[in-house]
């Protein structure tokens, strides 16, 4: 392994999360970053909006196994900011569960998997990271997505979900509560 730092900017855009998250993990895969740089790396990443966005974009769709196997380290990086933590593995495991409900009625088998793959992670990092405000969020979201009001009911209407694609939601949303 060698020395290099991977440095996360204060105000971190989007694009520089994304750039920097896909970074840390072929070093990691690559073997040539610590898992306690990887720890920090990420912690850092995920104590703002965007740092969190861009690592969970790039973590939940890569093809590590790494994604599939998270080491504690990387469990503890993300417990350490649960306040953007919690509410995106919420509109993770509902958006990936809403887009594998479109791509199968499109016919796009391969992307609906994807998707599906990305619904799999989100729950298991509910249930590793065992954050009592994504216990909360995820209650909100069940009530919008069921009565079509409350807090979430902008972001449903904003992404356009109907009424199967909200079912899908509340039904992982609901098995990974019970994993948890």
């Amino acid at each position: 392994m060698n020395n290099f730092s991977l440095i996360v900017p204060e105000s971190v855009t989007f694009k520089q999360a994304i750039d920097l998250s896909q970074s840390l993990l072929s070093r990691l895969e690559a073997r040539e970053i610590a898992e306690a740089e990887m720890a920090r790396v990420i912690s850092e990443l995920v104590k703002t909006e965007n740092g969190a966005r861009g690592f969970f974009v790039t973590y939940l769709t890569s093809e590590t196994s790494l994604a599939d196997n998270p080491p504690n380290s990387l469990v503890e990086a993300l417990r350490s900011h649960p306040e953007y933590v919690a509410e995106l593995l919420v509109k993770n495991i509902a958006m990936s569960s809403a887009q594998a409900v479109y791509h199968r009625r499109n016919h796009a088998d391969d992307m609906a998997q994807d998707s599906e793959r990305v619904q799999q992670r989100t729950a298991q990092l509910i249930k590793l990271v065992n954050l009592p405000a994504v216990y909360d969020y995820a209650h909100q979201l069940l009530h919008s997505a069921s009565t079509g009001e409350g807090t979430y009911k902008d972001f449903l209407e904003r992404w356009g979900y109907d009424h199967e694609q909200r079912q899908a939601m509340s039904k992982a949303l609901q098995h990974a509560l019970a994993e948890a």
